[in-house]
């Protein structure tokens, strides 16, 4: 009896070592896989903040050019070369912008909304996605830039033209352009400017309203489709659509004729295809 205890004592004792030596393995490699996510983590937030304070850095460095630009002597030797031909005439570029503008000719322009981040150089390509991570000195960088949509022109002035920018947790890029949510912010901030490289622009704020990217076959109004009205039917039925989605009424309906400006960013309250857009008329 004393022999059988002794081999069934020894079966537990064995039992409870490979449970040991399992639950062990099973600790260190917890332990590596936390270890490895912590890593990533911390690269990942290391990453995320340098390329924030570098586009902080960045966008101060854009104002200072602009500001250095403007106060350049009407007689400088660096003058840009405006090019004229056809029956298209290209205006000369505003002094505060030929700076940047000999930096990256796909400069088009400036967009600022006042007690916000926003306050940046907009960029145009043919290429929709390039500035989604592409800074201004054309190199990767997740901010990216704000950028108008390819098939827009300020020379031929389009009806509306659409521009985009991501919606950064920093608060950078359009990352603040959801304040427009709130009305009490549009009543405090009624305008925004965008210039082109060749002439000033004021809008008033029309209308402010949550969209998403629908299906292509899918028949309903797409703001991002809407940059030239042929008719003034066309023009008043896209204005009644973004009246329907507008979260307030601000008292503005845009005739026909009028220029617009539709800012558009990503609105994750509204799932991976949803879009914050605030649309402005031009007043001066």
């Amino acid at each position: 009896m004393g022999r059988l205890q002794d081999i069934e004592d020894e079966k537990l004792r064995a039992a409870v070592e490979r449970e040991l030596k399992r639950r062990e393995k099973l600790r260190k490699r917890i332990l590596a896989l936390c270890v490895v996510l912590a890593t990533g983590c911390i690269g990942y937030f290391s990453v995320y903040t340098y390329m924030n304070r570098k586009t902080q850095s960045e966008s101060a460095d854009w104002a200072k050019m602009k500001e250095e630009s403007r106060k350049k002597p009407a007689d400088r030797k660096d003058e840009p070369v405006i090019h004229r031909t056809g029956d298209t005439v290209v205006p000369d570029i505003l002094p505060e912008y030929e700076i940047l503008y000999n930096k990256n000719k796909k400069l088009i322009g400036w967009v600022k909304v006042a007690d916000t981040n926003i306050d940046y150089p907009v960029m145009q390509t043919v290429d929709n996605e390039y500035y989604l991570d592409h800074d201004f000195g054309q190199n990767y960088d997740k901010n990216g830039c704000i950028f108008m949509d390819k098939d827009c022109d300020v020379i031929d002035r389009s009806t509306n033209l659409i521009i985009y920018g991501h919606h950064m947790k920093s608060g950078a890029m359009f990352g603040h352009l959801d304040k427009y949510t709130d009305e009490s912010f549009y009543q405090e901030h009624q305008t925004f400017q965008f210039d082109t490289i060749y002439e000033k622009g004021t809008y008033q704020v029309v209308y402010a309203f949550q969209a998403k990217v629908l299906a292509e076959d899918e028949i309903a109004f797409k703001y991002y489709q809407f940059i030239d009205a042929n008719s003034e039917d066309e023009f008043n039925s896209n204005m009644a659509a973004m009246a329907a989605m507008a979260l307030y009424d601000t008292g503005i309906t845009p005739v026909y004729g009028d220029e617009l400006v539709t800012l558009s960013t990503c609105d994750r309250s509204q799932g991976s295809e949803g879009r914050f857009v605030v649309v402005g008329v031009k007043i001066a």
